[in-house]
């Protein structure tokens, strides 16, 4: 990993990434409907905090559902 002054000081230096452009974002008849992508977003993130709840359990924590029931550790 570079800092960024430490790429800044090289020769024809560039941060500019406008050439990392999906070119399915360029269509956009043919994007997934939006309903799709939030469930799709919903659905990785009930993934995620199964895995997390799994994590928790292994180490000795309650969980509820998939959510953590020490009132410490909430938010």
């Amino acid at each position: 990993m570079f800092e960024v002054e430490e790429l800044l000081k090289r020769d024809k230096v560039s941060l500019d990434i406008t050439w990392l452009k999906d070119p399915a974002l360029e269509d956009a008849d043919s994007l997934l409907p939006p309903a799709v992508i939030a469930r799709e977003i919903a659905d990785d993130l009930q993934a995620a905090l199964n895995e997390f709840a799994a994590i928790a359990e292994a180490l000795g924590e309650p969980v509820v559902d998939g959510i953590e029931t020490d009132a410490s550790l909430s938010l």
